[in-house]
């Protein structure tokens, strides 16, 4: 066999192993990136694989290539509407948040490993950010649904903190090496990454919008020039001293949000991109680690991760969020335990060996401990937390499988696949169903027939229905069809209670229907002015308060009004 075949060999054999992981992952709850990370170290020249790999150089790129990938996909699912509960949280969380767990954590570090300031503060900036492919990967794979406030806050904040660790961590190796001066140059610099990032990412999303809206292609070729102009963007913002990171992440939010019909063949191929992008980096940050210098490092690694864990990230989230936001204790804590550490800490662990500190070695193992820890502490326990303090909601009714037609340019229509489950609408004729405008029920399957969708059709449990429509009808159709409705009422029920009231209603009528002792200041108020006064901030759904022996929460939102609020008896028990 010669050295080509041996290579695709490998390659190909770390691949499936990395993809059948993924079955092992979901079983036992381990994160899946960590079982990638094992898996590179398996196959590295300490384990049984016996790869011989010592290049942080092309680690280096492999990493950056790998994380502009997961950043434009990441970037393309975030939808819009998130910015408005969970921007302004995020960023603080992305700036000061990391500039806080960094400093927190390198102190701690110069007294664990003996370090000099400038060097514990450097292997603190290296840990100090959350990692997107983390947070996307377990958030999404766990089958969570957190409120909107702590789910957008922590999606944003994956998104943009990388820039503010690449920032500290360059200016101290500058610091270091005696190639920076002062504070001067190190402002300029976080100007420079911040603002160069965001211009560059904000208008080449736009250019590339307009690309696509002009271009006539075959699908297939959509996806490869959005990943072209990613990586030219990243390039060329990398060249003008611009964080590429961050323009890759703006650009795939301004393309994810313009609803273009392309899209429906460029997300379903950027997944497998993300996917292959999260095992290759995985694998070759494996490979590059030896599990003997590693273990070396285990108590001190291990203490300053516990650290990171319980005082670092905890001090950072509350300094960056209590002073100007509405968090509650419950989201705080859950926001705390999800600083996940990933590939970038350990990406950022190059530099110094790239840049010839002395102590780039030491520093690179133990940021690979903190990652290991992290992942395997805070990523196995994410379902069980998020239960622990209350922060999910009951999942919302979806389509099976939907996808836009093709048909005009923007605001195309799309097709949504039902299975009927509930028995509310067992045994009616399409007529009895009351649709949005503009929506029709295309087709009827029923077994291996497709029945008439007539007027007259009878539908049944297990058929499936093809329904037309625009994304704004898909609240009403989901309302309408999305799963076991009659489980899905009683899942509600269980979170916001018995009654689901109108927030157009006055107190003084719920207290006289319901029994609750309201104060006269408090009686002429709308019970969505009621909520809004007692859970300031935009509200969102899963929003709750004990007040008068009673637990008011907001059941639906539409923007910053409140539309449904849940109303239940205070459980001592349960709070």
């Amino acid at each position: 066999m010669n050295n080509i075949e041996h290579l695709f060999l490998l390659s190909g054999v770390l691949l499936c192993l990395s993809v059948l992981a993924t079955l092992l992952s979901a079983r036992s709850g381990i994160p899946i990136l960590l079982i990638f990370l094992c898996i590179g170290m398996l196959a590295g020249e300490s384990g049984p694989g016996g790869i011989e790999f010592e290049s942080y150089s092309l680690a280096y790129g492999i990493g950056n290539l790998a994380l502009a990938i997961i950043l434009l996909d990441g970037g393309m699912r975030t939808r819009m509407e998130t910015f408005r509960v969970g921007l302004r949280p995020a960023l603080s969380l992305a700036t000061l948040g990391v500039v806080i767990t960094s400093g927190i954590t390198g102190l701690i570090a110069v007294y664990i490993l003996n370090l000099s300031w400038l060097h514990g503060l450097l292997l603190g900036a290296i840990v100090g950010s959350t990692d997107a492919a983390a947070v996307f990967s377990l958030l999404s794979g766990k089958g969570m649904h957190l409120n909107q406030r702590v789910g957008a806050s922590l999606e944003i904040e994956s998104g943009t903190n990388d820039p503010m660790a690449i920032f500290l961590t360059l200016t101290l190796i500058a610091l270091i090496t005696g190639e920076m001066d002062g504070a001067g140059d190190a402002l300029l610099f976080l100007f420079t990454q911040f603002g160069v990032g965001a211009v560059a990412g904000l208008l080449g999303g736009l250019l590339l919008v307009q690309l696509i809206k002009r271009v006539e292609l075959a699908a297939g070729l959509y996806p490869i020039l959005v990943a072209g102009f990613g990586l030219v963007l990243f390039a060329v913002t990398a060249v003008l001293s611009g964080s590429g990171f961050l323009a890759v992440y703006l650009a795939g939010l301004v393309l994810g949000n313009a609803r273009l019909r392309h899209m429906e063949a460029i997300l379903p191929v950027f997944d497998g991109l993300a996917w292959l992008s999260q095992i290759g980096l995985f694998l070759v940050l494996g490979l590059l680690i030896s599990p003997g210098d590693m273990w070396a490092m285990a108590i001190p690694a291990s203490l300053i991760a516990l650290a990171l864990i319980f005082i670092a990230r905890p001090l950072a989230v509350l300094a960056a969020l209590v002073p100007f936001f509405r968090f509650n204790l419950r989201e705080l804590g859950f926001i705390s335990w999800v600083g996940l550490r990933g590939a970038v800490p350990i990406v950022l662990a190059i530099f110094p060996l790239m840049a010839g500190i002395p102590e780039g070695s030491m520093l690179f193992n133990v940021a690979f401990f903190v990652v290991l820890i992290s992942l395997l502490v805070q990523g196995s326990t994410l379902p069980q937390v998020a239960r622990l303090l209350d922060v999910e909601v009951p999942p919302e009714p979806a389509p099976q499988r939907r996808s836009m037609l093709g048909i005009f340019p923007e605001d195309d229509f799309e097709m949504f696949l039902y299975r009927v489950e509930s028995e509310s609408i067992d045994g009616l004729v399409v007529r009895q169903l009351t649709f949005p405008p503009h929506c029709r029920v295309a087709a009827v399957f029923r077994g291996e027939n497709l029945l008439p969708a007539s007027g007259s059709t009878r539908l049944a449990i297990d058929d499936t229905l093809c329904v037309i429509g625009r994304s704004n009808h898909l609240k009403t159709l989901n309302n309408m069809f999305g799963g076991d409705l009659d489980a899905a009422r009683e899942k509600a029920r269980a979170f916001f209670g018995d009654f689901i009231l109108d927030a157009e209603a006055r107190m003084q009528d719920v207290a006289l229907m319901y029994g609750v002792d309201v104060d006269d200041s408090e009686a002429d108020l709308t019970l969505g002015d009621f909520m809004f006064k007692h859970n300031s901030g935009h509200p969102v759904v899963g929003d709750h308060f004990i007040r008068y022996d009673m637990v008011w929460t907001v059941a639906d939102v539409d923007g910053d009004r409140v539309l449904k609020v849940g109303l239940r008896e205070h459980d001592h028990d349960r709070h």
